[in-house]
């Protein structure tokens, strides 16, 4: 046993050193590996399998307690592994990569008495990568290190007390620079108080990186207008921006005439000016005075958005069905006026809305009524600058949209100041007679359709199929009109050429008309999904493209740009591929999800086409639209057509 010991002894003497340098080891190579942040990428280009992904998501709010009129911020954080990094908000890949890269998305949904400013994105990093597998590497902008996303939140002044839960949905791709994982969806969750106190979150220090000027976005911010497939942008905040901006709305209030909202009316006015033409001075007062009933209209809109709380959209009216049909009732009224029924002993104030009677009060109430009737309808430009005047202080509101009314009242100043444009126009006898008899009945079928559109909400709900009968009995009333112009231009023995000019133009009419009722009663080629959160929400998930087409039946600017763009067979075959989500919001009668939706989108009127999906940082916004602009939009977003679309 002791010369054991001894032996033993002369071992450990012996290996000493060797197990002192072998713990030494095991010790400092794990802490070389590690290391600095960043500082050997090789060693972990691949992901920690028990980590599970190379980026980890961590954020915080900068606020517990809210008041009124503060603000408070929410900060995500993506930390990426050495050698991986995510697509930014908005990925650009190069051109030669056969590659849909998905964007990082963060979404806010709308919460009660708050609402987001801008976004502020962290920096973009380039890296040279081959995600398209084409063998040779290309610069490509990409979120990396600690990326972080602020989200800058305002208290609206008049925000109730209590508990608001956000919750935020956040998605992202990992990417090296050969290979991507699959797409990550987290939800974020937080609450905020408001109440009578500010209190701030423990930790201020993860929020240094913020610039305060994004704030200031709900104030700030570039107006983008897309005609057709052409974009115009502008900061409207400088001095030649606002007058951009009031470009744009004068030009958008002009072309409300030309919506089939408003055209049919304009022919009743030039009547009732021509009555008026042998007295310039009294034509063009009245002219004027029907001009300040539509920019008085438009302007206490612009005031009803501003200090009404809950009244957000332009044809906010038109979804209440009682205030469709009051309107069709007035309509309807009027057209009962042009068939001569108000030489009755009526009522003094039946006589101040008679049309055909040259009176102030006539004017001013005709002009509000033509400025109600382009409601509906938005037109190009003017879609634009009332979504972005509807954010701002009261007097930018005011004056954008009492230039929107200025702007369509155009025509009627310059047919007041020109008198002899309408000296044409017969002023009396059988002619006139005529005249008024098919205009009333014009007026009639108008008063019709609104009866008819007021009346659908009440038959069904928001995701039902529209009941669109009245649409023949519209029909009826326009080919009686047209029949019974014909017949009596005739008996009238007009001049032959006239005669057959008219006669021929009353048949297109006739015609067109049983062609436009047969045409909307059909569903159409569309396999339209009625709008809800739910549905909306699955086909986020499943990464669907999406196409949301916000309509009423009262808003024939919608069908117009249906039955011309979205009926065209290669925009049915993409809007019916099982890839596609095709959604309907019809704002008809009262749908609090749509406009919600609407809403969302930052837009107050219709029509409107949404575009968006995985290739698209950002819903990307029409009111206007070609086939082209469509389709292109769409493989913006992501879009490849299947190999068996569904076409109805």
């Amino acid at each position: 046993m002791p010369r054991f010991f001894k032996v033993s002894h002369f071992a450990q003497r012996l290996l000493a050193p060797w197990l002192a340098v072998a713990v030494l080891l095991f010790a400092v190579v794990p802490l070389v590996q590690a290391g600095p942040s960043g500082s050997n990428k090789s060693l972990l280009a691949e992901p920690d399998e028990s980590n599970g992904q190379p980026v980890t998501v961590s954020s915080a709010i900068s606020r517990s307690q809210v008041q009124p009129g503060s603000r408070f911020l929410i900060q995500i954080t993506f930390d990426h592994a050495p050698g991986w990094h995510v697509h930014t908000n908005d990925p650009k890949p190069p051109k030669s990569w056969d590659f849909v890269a998905i964007p990082t998305t963060v979404e806010v949904p709308a919460i009660d008495g708050v609402h987001l400013a801008r976004i502020q994105w962290p920096a973009t990093q380039s890296v040279l990568a081959d995600l398209g597998a084409t063998g040779k590497p290309e610069a490509y902008a990409v979120f990396g290190g600690k990326a972080v996303v602020f989200l800058p939140f305002v208290v609206d002044k008049d925000a109730k007390p209590g508990v608001r839960e956000i919750t935020i949905p956040v998605g992202f791709q990992a990417c090296n620079e050969t290979t991507c994982q699959g797409p990550v969806d987290l939800k974020l969750k937080f609450k905020i108080t408001v109440g009578d106190k500010a209190i701030d979150a423990a930790d201020q220090t993860v929020f240094a990186g913020f610039d305060p000027v994004n704030f200031e976005s709900t104030t700030r911010k570039t107006i983008h207008i897309s005609f057709f497939g052409k974009d115009l942008e502008f900061d409207p905040s400088g001095s030649l921006g606002f007058l951009l901006l009031l470009l744009a709305a004068l030009l958008g209030g002009f072309l409300l005439n030309l919506t089939p909202c408003v055209l049919p009316v304009i022919p009743i006015k030039m009547m009732g000016l021509s009555h008026a033409a042998g007295t310039r001075s009294r034509t063009f007062f009245l002219g004027v005075m029907m001009s300040l009933g539509v920019i008085a209209f438009w302007t206490a809109i612009g005031a009803a958005i501003s200090l009404i709380k809950g009244f957000s959209a332009v044809n906010q009216l038109f979804q209440q069905p009682l205030f469709s049909i009051g309107i069709g009732l007035f309509i309807g009224f009027m057209a009962i006026g042009m068939f001569g029924a108000f030489t009755l002993n009526l009522p003094q104030w039946v006589y101040a809305v008679d049309p055909k009677r040259n009176t102030v009060g006539g004017s001013i109430v005709f002009g509000v009524m033509t400025a109600v009737l382009s409601t509906p309808c938005t037109a190009p430009f003017g879609g634009a600058a009332m979504a972005w005047a509807a954010t701002q202080d009261i007097w930018i509101t005011l004056t954008t949209f009492a230039t929107i009314g200025l702007g369509m009242a155009i025509p009627y100043l310059l047919l007041a100041a020109f008198p002899q444009l309408v000296k044409n126009v017969p002023k009396t006898g059988p002619a006139s007679e005529l005249l008024k008899q098919v205009l009333g009945l014009l007026m009639l079928a108008v008063a019709i359709f609104f009866i008819g559109v007021g009346l659908d909400p009440k038959l069904r709900t928001a995701v039902d199929p529209p009941i669109r009968f009245h649409w023949w009995i519209i029909a009826l009333v326009i080919v009686g009109g047209m029949g019974w112009m014909i017949y009596r231009l005739n008996a009238l023995k007009v001049r032959i050429v006239p005669r057959m000019l008219l006669s021929v133009a009353g048949l297109l009419v006739a015609v067109g008309m049983v062609i436009v009722a047969k045409s909307v009663t059909d569903r159409g080629p569309i396999n339209w999904v009625g709008f809800t959160p739910d549905r909306y929400a699955q086909a986020v998930k499943e990464k669907k493209i999406i196409v949301t087409d916000f309509t009423a039946e009262w808003c024939l600017n919608c069908k117009t740009l249906e039955a011309a763009v979205l009926h065209k067979p290669e925009i049915v075959a993409a809007l019916n591929d099982p890839a596609v989500a095709a959604f309907r919001v019809d704002l008809t009668g009262d749908n609090p999800a749509g406009q919600d939706r609407l809403k969302a989108l930052k837009w107050i009127g219709i029509p409107l086409l949404s575009i968006e999906g995985p290739g698209a940082a950002e819903p990307v916004k029409f009111d206007t639209y070609t086939p082209q602009v469509v389709l292109d939009s769409m493989a913006k977003a992501g879009y490849k057509a299947s190999k068996t679309p569904s076409v109805k």
